[in-house]
């Protein structure tokens, strides 16, 4: 019993039990116990790692989860990385089936999921379920090796897109500015206008963010759709959308009026919208990225701006965040966000829960609702079933 516990943690359990405890941390169900009043029995059911804040919203859910499995809550000195790594080595928290992540503000401080972190995880660990759109933080080719927010995004993209044909930054800021600029932007920001329908909207990456995107740029604006992806979607699901599939990515951004970038980030850190690509895009055309900033070089992207490359930028994510480009700032032309999209309240709701059902399927036996990595699992364990 000893090799699965520290001395204290957070374990969650069923309310018959609640006589064994000390302290109640009211509102989640979840106990601080002392290792010694741990009674045989308790652990018999699969064990999840909570890492990170409690859960916030889906309380009645995480009850249940709580009843279901056992969950052990790392405290914050144990998610440093070194020391993460030491409790993983110690088989301190036993061998979990599955590690949640309710909130990405937290819940992060082990850094990087690699190969120095990854090979240590045990073997009966089969989900890791975390709260938020992005993944670049893991190594999700070598979790295969081991064997919620696509509303609020792609609306956020819309209003990056409109930001690009309207001129919204210099509208917004000249109103704010003095009377000089508001008239100043009155008579002159019409004739850099323009409506967004007939146009030709390219999207990088047509997963669930960027089918979104499509669709209501597509069904509410009436915007041609061209999009370029790894794998091309069904021709039923491109009928939905009027869309055309390009293989090869000049072509597509030779023609595009807009480009959105919704692809997921590099692992290796390459810059996916470089000076190379930029010369690929339509004279005058826009750039919207709601995906990583790591993906952009944004000194290339101020130069395309400044040459008249392009007329018209949206950035909710930044190369160097917090830190906005300097150069950036200065354009008009340039909108820019403090990476918001997937910012609601029912998107934090969403990604909670959805990681706890995630969980609660795969122990359970079902198939997870959003894998990640589960076409790499297929390639490399063939008889692999999720």
């Amino acid at each position: 019993m000893r090799a699965l516990l520290s001395s204290h943690f957070f374990f969650s359990v069923s309310s018959s039990l609640s006589f064994l405890f000390e302290e109640l941390f009211l509102g989640l169900g979840t106990l601080f116990i002392p290792l010694q009043k741990v009674i045989v029995g308790v652990m018999d059911k699969p064990i999840i790692l909570h890492i990170g804040d409690p859960v916030k919203w889906n309380l009645e859910l995480y009850s249940q989860l709580s009843r279901d499995f056992n969950i052990i809550r790392p405290s914050m000195e144990e998610r440093q990385r070194d020391e993460f790594m030491r409790a993983l080595k110690e088989k301190r928290w036993g061998d979990f089936s599955a590690i949640f992540r309710p909130f990405w503000n937290t819940g992060g401080e082990m850094g990087r999921w690699d190969k120095d972190l990854i090979p240590l995880v045990p073997e009966t660990c089969r989900i890791f379920a975390s709260a938020g759109a992005g993944f670049d933080w893991a190594d999700v080719d070598l979790l295969a090796d081991r064997a919620a927010s696509s509303e609020s995004v792609a609306d956020f993209a819309i209003f990056l897109i409109l930001a690009t044909f309207r001129n919204l930054t210099w509208c917004t800021t000249a109103a704010r500015a003095s009377a000089a600029a508001f008239q100043d932007c009155h008579t002159n920001a019409a004739a850099l206008s323009h409506n967004p329908r007939g146009h030709i909207l390219g999207i990088i990456g047509l997963g669930n963010i960027g089918f979104s995107i499509a669709r209501k740029a597509f069904l509410a604006f009436g915007m041609k759709i061209v999009y370029h992806d790894v794998v091309r979607k069904s021709p039923e699901q491109e009928s939905e959308i009027g869309a055309q599939f390009f293989g090869e990515l000049s072509g597509m951004l030779a023609i595009c009026d807009c480009v959105v970038l919704a692809t997921p980030a590099s692992p290796d850190g390459k810059k996916f919208i470089n000076k190379e690509r930029l010369s690929s895009f339509k004279n005058g055309s826009r750039f919207v990225n709601i995906a990583r900033g790591s993906l952009v070089d944004e000194e290339a992207l101020a130069d395309a701006v400044e040459e008249g490359k392009l007329i018209g930028v949206g950035l909710d994510v930044h190369e160097n965040e917090p830190l906005v480009n300097e150069r950036l700032k200065a354009l008009r032309q340039v909108t820019l966000t403090s990476h918001n999209a997937g910012g609601t309240l029912q998107t934090h709701i969403g990604f909670e829960e959805l990681s706890m059902r995630n969980i609660d399927a795969v122990l359970k036996g079902k198939e997870a609702l959003t894998p990640v990595n589960k076409h790499l699992m297929a390639a490399k364990h063939p008889k692999f079933k999720l």
